[in-house]
């Protein structure tokens, strides 16, 4: 993957792609919402444990794949209040470190109104 930066457009550094340019991938990877529930069913109460469970959910189905974090080249991150903007990009960037793959985060209702973020992402290899 290639990152694509329009520095007219934004001259501003982003820990994000503007753009994700992929060539000779020979597998991509559709990853569903992921969720912050427990195999038991529960769901924890604050939104850094939801967040780093969901991104822990991505990672696992990443890896069945055969791909980790840096075959990501989109993510999509809805959120359900603008309050966790700052938490979920400092622990978007633990996960990731230094791969800035194209983003989109959304506010919006989530599916169950015990889930504060879902996370869906596009990978390549």
């Amino acid at each position: 993957m290639h990152t694509v930066q329009i520095t007219s457009l934004d001259p501003q550094p982003r820990s994000y792609a503007q753009g994700a340019l992929v060539t000779g991938a020979s597998q991509v990877l559709l990853i569903s919402g992921q969720v912050p529930e427990l195999p038991d069913g529960g769901v924890p109460e604050d939104f850094d444990a939801q967040c780093r469970l969901a991104w822990r959910h991505l990672l696992a189905v990443l890896a069945e794949a055969g791909m980790t974090e840096r075959n990501l080249v989109k993510v999509t991150t809805f959120l359900a209040d603008r309050r966790y903007r700052e938490a979920n990009s400092r622990i978007r960037h633990e996960v990731l470190g230094d791969h800035h793959p194209a983003l989109t985060v959304i506010i919006t209702g989530i599916y169950d109104a015990e889930w504060l973020l879902e996370i869906e992402a596009v990978a390549a290899a």
